[in-house]
């Protein structure tokens, strides 16, 4: 069987799995870069792990990567994967992918397939025109400390989502008209309120040329140029980077270190060459783009609103407005968004609500304007520190706590996301998320990768 398709960057990877009759919900955990304000999260799923095999062992929760011990940390990393290997704890099934299908309390199907992608065909900059390429900014320094974590790993472990733009369903949908053909891989439910998660191994010959032919139909140039109505200059971009671009960066990066101490003459055979990933179609229907809100700590209440007004009108008009509930600052929200010429970013400080205003903008969206000016407040305040986050009530509750102010952001279109990067370049970074940050891809899967 084909191994490659290089004119669309699929590999056929060898996926591991747990041995049969292990305890999978122990062993599937949340992507690492989820609730990394929220230690109590972090702390049942150790309890619920407990001593059993468990893809918390094997990876590297981000609320932990301030902590002093993040060494022993990564050696632990390193044992536990040698440790699993040796001790049959995952089984090497036959070159092939995994078709999924996970439910949550929010989406009654989200259909997905394992592949692996070429890194080779992948720039995450905001200039690229490659193949496959991130929807959102990349933070440099966020990759060195990841590459620390893979640089001696002996395996990974996905939780990387992308998305293609397959809008008649031609690439993972059909698959599921002939599960009966198919060997189940895992059928259980998720840890912590992560819903249910199916699993079955696709490994014949005839669906996976069927998934690169219709893979490779969506990345016709012809066909590319026509449907998003861009000239020859213009890339094909098949496959966008929805979660986990630092991931897929960090093994881009690491593959480029495995080149530079290797020689060309690992370039078509190193397992490292390439990344697993779960593929998702951006049209279906469990698909659900949230916004990725703002939370800041360790903050000046008196003063920080009006720096943040001060950077903002270095570029454009800004003002901000107080109320006395929230009931009332999303009453005014809803008025103010008729403005087209005017980004309005709901906040709450210490528990006082207020509406920031931004007329005549610089950036296309709201999310562009705030982090241009958060950016600058963190810079020139090093007791300052910016979080990441999901949900209104989480936002809300942080930012009702001394210290803190926390942002409220929209939620972009998702069926305008291939365009807009297609034509515009990358997004701001933490533009949007797919789904609540339980609905996020647990960690089930492994590949080896030296």
């Amino acid at each position: 069987m084909k191994k490659n398709y290089e004119n669309i960057g699929v590999h056929i990877p060898e996926i591991m799995l747990p041995t049969k009759g292990s305890d999978l919900s122990k062993w599937a955990v949340v992507a690492c870069d989820q609730y990394t304000s929220q230690p109590d999260y972090w702390f049942d799923v150790k309890n619920i792990a407990g001593d059993c095999p468990s893809t918390l062992y094997l990876t590297f929760p981000e609320i932990y990567l301030k902590d002093d011990d993040k060494e022993k940390r990564i050696s632990n990393i390193n044992s536990a994967m040698e440790k699993y290997l040796k001790e049959g704890v995952l089984e090497l099934q036959k070159p092939g992918f995994v078709l999924l299908d996970r439910s949550t309390e929010h989406a009654i199907s989200r259909k997905g397939l394992i592949i692996a992608l070429d890194l080779e065909k992948y720039d995450y900059n905001n200039v690229s025109q490659t193949l496959i390429r991130a929807t959102e900014g990349t933070v440099l320094d966020r990759i060195p400390p990841r590459v620390r974590i893979r640089e001696n790993a002996k395996i990974e472990l996905p939780h990387i989502m992308v998305l293609i733009d397959d809008p008649g369903k031609t690439v993972v949908e059909p698959l599921f008209e002939k599960l009966n053909e198919y060997d189940a891989a895992y059928d259980f439910d998720l840890m912590k309120n992560g819903g249910h998660i199916k699993g079955w191994k696709i490994g014949d010959e005839d669906n996976i040329k069927a998934v690169a032919a219709a893979l490779e139909k969506l990345a016709q140039p012809e066909a590319f140029h026509s449907k998003y109505n861009t000239g020859p200059e213009k890339g094909v971009l098949l496959f966008a980077v929805g979660d986990g671009n630092h991931s897929l960066a960090t093994a881009k990066a690491h593959w480029e270190n495995v080149k530079a101490s290797s020689g060309k003459e690992i370039m078509d055979t190193h397992p490292a060459r390439y990344a697993l990933v779960e593929i998702v179609n951006v049209h279906d229907d469990g698909i659900v783009f949230e916004p990725i809100h703002r939370v800041l700590f360790g903050i000046d209440g008196a003063t920080v609103a009006d720096e943040l007004k001060e950077y903002c009108n270095n570029t454009s008009k800004a003002e901000y407005k107080l109320f006395t509930s929230e009931e009332a600052m999303q009453k005014a929200l809803v008025g103010y968004k008729k403005y087209k010429q005017t980004h309005a970013v709901p906040f709450v400080l210490e528990g006082i609500f207020g509406i920031l205003l931004v007329s005549d903008p610089v950036h296309n969206l709201e999310v562009g304007t705030l982090q241009a000016a958060l950016d600058k407040l963190v810079k020139n305040h090093s007791h300052m520190e910016i979080d990441y986050i999901h949900g209104d009530q989480v936002v809300t509750e942080l930012g009702s706590k001394s210290g803190n102010m926390g942002f409220y952001l929209p939620s972009m279109d998702k069926h305008d996301l291939f365009k807009t990067v297609i034509l515009e370049g990358v997004l701001p970074r933490k533009t949007f998320s797919m789904g609540e940050a339980h609905e996020k891809r647990f960690y089930l899967e492994c590949r080896k990768i030296i």
